[in-house]
């Protein structure tokens, strides 16, 4: 049966001055996007560097590979996803040439209408109260999957190839969640359609383009805070040129190199929650350069809003008892996005 969680905080949003225009200005950043040295000591020695595993689909030892990817750092790399590197190339750039249009053009696509936040359109960070940390960034977040749940009127037609690759590059990565599903399914000893038949026909895909500009005081301030994506799986195309993702694997933060033209598989809550916690969600974060500038593309797939979650029958038994409750994936979703802003996990209320 559903479970109920925690009212959501009420948004207390107003339109403000964009991250990428402060940057432009040599401003410092304010002081409601400094954060606490506890969460960042300015005394910590630099993180540590390494390459993701790379999983190879559609090889005999895929599923292998997945889990002891997952179980080690969850999210992996992926080579053999059948997009060619020049559209992926393609990509990257009409995500950069929309961050570079005049900004009277891009608030055309605003998340705030009418005094109101909205889940997609241009902007950044949703203010629910007094004392949030923001994030150094700016984002372009649309709903591309269902196709006719798409609002139009959002996505922009300049650079004017941007709807047509975010179209082409939709219909390539529901493939490839589907392919990843499966391998991830047979991984836990689960019918191999598992996820896939859960998720349905129309399950739900958000595409968030990301723009990280330089910062002046790249330590005092996060691009994106430490934190889990709310997903069942995210599909992440990174810069080519420069890294900046982190994330925490047996409590140290790593900063993750991948190839030139891989896309990352990063594990959300809704797998987590799934899997009976066999698989973890992975806490990971942004940071920001003084002199270089970061974009990333993320494919965030989730089950549709409606849809009952909860761990796989086959996952609990008297070794591992149940760790989850069953919970309507929009009830989580709205209080995943209030936890996110307010620097927390929301998974933590769904344990039984």
């Amino acid at each position: 049966m559903d479970a109920p969680m925690s009212p959501p905080v009420k948004s207390v949003s107003t339109e403000r001055k964009m991250v990428q225009a402060r940057a432009e200005a040599g401003e410092a950043p304010p002081t409601d996007y400094i954060i606490k040295e506890s969460q960042h000591p300015l005394d910590a020695p630099p993180p540590l560097t390494a390459p993701l595993p790379v999983v190879h689909l559609g090889q005999p030892d895929d599923a292998e590979e997945i889990k002891t990817a997952i179980q080690s750092w969850g999210m992996f790399q992926v080579i053999n996803h059948g997009m060619a590197s020049s559209f992926l190339d393609e990509l990257r750039d009409v995500a950069r040439g929309f961050f570079k249009l005049r900004m009277e053009e891009k608030q055309k696509y605003s998340n705030i209408r009418d005094g109101q936040f909205g889940q997609e359109g241009y902007g950044n960070d949703e203010v629910i109260g007094e004392g949030q940390i923001l994030d150094w960034t700016d984002r372009l977040d649309l709903l591309v999957q269902p196709e006719d749940a798409r609002k139009l009127e959002l996505w922009p037609t300049n650079p004017n190839s941007l709807r047509d690759v975010l179209h082409e590059y939709t219909m390539n990565t529901k493939m490839l969640i589907e392919n990843v599903l499966k391998t991830t399914a047979k991984s836990l000893e689960l019918n191999e359609d598992f996820f896939v038949s859960h998720l349905g026909d129309k399950f739900t895909i958000f595409a968030g383009f990301n723009y990280y500009p330089h910062c002046s005081k790249p330590d005092l301030v996060f691009g994106l805070k430490p934190h889990t994506d709310g997903s069942l799986i995210t599909v992440i195309l990174p810069d080519k040129d420069v890294e900046g993702l982190q994330v925490m694997k047996d409590g140290e933060l790593i900063t993750v190199t991948t190839s030139p033209h891989a896309l990352i598989i990063n594990i959300g809550d809704q797998m987590e929650i799934m899997s009976n916690g066999i698989f973890k969600s992975s806490v990971h974060r942004v940071v920001t350069f003084s002199d270089k500038d970061r974009i990333s593309i993320a494919m965030f797939c989730s089950n549709l809003p409606e849809k009952v979650i909860g761990p796989a029958d086959e996952l609990v038994n008297d070794m591992r008892p149940r760790m989850y409750r069953n919970l309507k994936v929009e009830d989580y979703t709205e209080v995943f996005f209030q936890r996110f802003l307010q620097g927390k996990r929301a998974i933590d209320l769904a344990q039984v």
